[in-house]
């Protein structure tokens, strides 16, 4: 049973007896009847959706088997933040808006999100993982917080992969490819599959464990090859089968043009901009998707797909693409239920012309 502290007259703060599986609580009384806010932190319309979403979407994840879902995708403009369930742990990310707040009033508004998720939620305070996101430039999204955290496996559609709410901007997993992953297993059966800008190897888990004949995933970063190597041996993949290759994607396709190679399945997710040192260019998706889309269609077989998909907001599709190739938009299929933005990526399924 839930226990109730006076905070004052006609005010109480109710203080639920937290299961030993940490399950999510439901709250029947209105959230504005259990906590006094001052107006300019008035929470109320942040927990009320955020419990509306959680009990539309957590019957959802467990009957579709995803350990690793949104809750909150910025519904309301006054609390942008996203919150993902990730296991037992939540991953929240305050959004920069530019707004000015004092010190004292910022911590205090901060304070009350946190409380408000972790009532909502059920989840212990030390079980909610903030991490604050600027405007990203370059490779960002990849690089350390300063942060440790630990390392933990969730469960997807009967995958596991290791992630990591913490030591990097990103947790391991893109959660709004769930849809695209699923896709490219179901046509994977005996394929030779191609990952290109692979990150940490996810569209090769379900390529291989969907039964490609073989795979190349291919990135510049170490860091996110050694993190793909870990998710393969989780999943029982054959290293011999399914190779993990570091090369400038660039140079990757010229090379392996040059050798003849051919995939029947190709994915290619890039990044929107970057000035690593390790390439031998700076990367423009806009301005360098026609090249990178060439390069891959000259891998591919006669009757192959490739997926190409970036998360630019302002991107627009060269035309001359859909001039020379057939070309589908399916960014409405491959963004998931879980996201209230529907514009958080692009994706297009590119076959060639008969």
């Amino acid at each position: 049973m839930a226990s109730y502290d006076k905070i004052s007259d006609g005010w109480y703060r109710v203080c639920p007896k937290r299961s030993s599986n940490r399950a999510l609580i439901t709250v029947k009384l209105p959230f504005s009847t259990l906590f006094r806010l001052k107006p300019m932190t008035d929470i109320t319309p942040f927990a009320n959706r955020l419990g509306k979403n959680i009990k539309h979407l957590m019957k959802w994840a467990k009957r579709n088997g995803i350990e690793a879902w949104r809750i909150y995708d910025r519904d309301i403009p006054q609390f942008p933040f996203a919150a993902d369930v990730y296991g037992d742990r939540i991953h929240l990310q305050e959004y920069d808006t530019g707004w000015l707040m004092r010190p004292e009033e910022y911590e205090a508004w901060l304070a009350e999100v946190l409380e408000a998720v972790a009532f909502v939620t059920g989840f212990a305070p030390e079980q909610i993982h903030l991490k604050r996101r600027e405007r990203q430039k370059g490779l960002q999204q990849y690089e350390k917080t300063g942060k440790t955290g630990d390392d933990f496996v969730i469960t997807e559609n009967g995958r596991k992969f290791w992630v990591n709410l913490d030591k990097y901007l990103d947790t391991g997993l893109f959660l709004d490819h769930r849809n695209t992953r699923k896709k490219v297993g179901e046509t994977a059966a005996g394929k030779r599959f191609l990952n290109l800008f692979s990150y940490t190897g996810s569209f090769t888990v379900y390529a291989a464990t969907d039964g490609a004949a073989s795979s190349e995933t291919v990135d510049l970063s170490n860091t996110y090859l050694d993190w793909a190597k870990r998710n393969f041996e989780l999943n029982g993949i054959n290293p011999e089968q399914h190779q993990i290759v570091r090369a400038d994607v660039f140079q990757y396709l010229q090379n392996a043009a040059a050798e003849g190679k051919q995939f029947d399945l190709i994915v290619m997710d890039p990044p929107s901009f970057s000035n690593s040192k390790k390439m031998l260019d700076i990367l423009d998706i806009q301005r360098d998707h026609k090249k990178l889309i060439d390069g891959a269609m000259n891998l591919l077989s006669s009757d192959g797909i490739l997926y190409f998909s970036n998360n630019l907001r302002s991107f627009v599709l060269d035309d001359s693409v859909s001039e020379q190739y057939a070309v589908k938009d399916i960014s409405k299929q491959s963004v998931p239920d879980d996201f209230r933005n529907k514009k958080i990526h692009q994706c297009w399924e590119i076959r060639k012309k008969a």
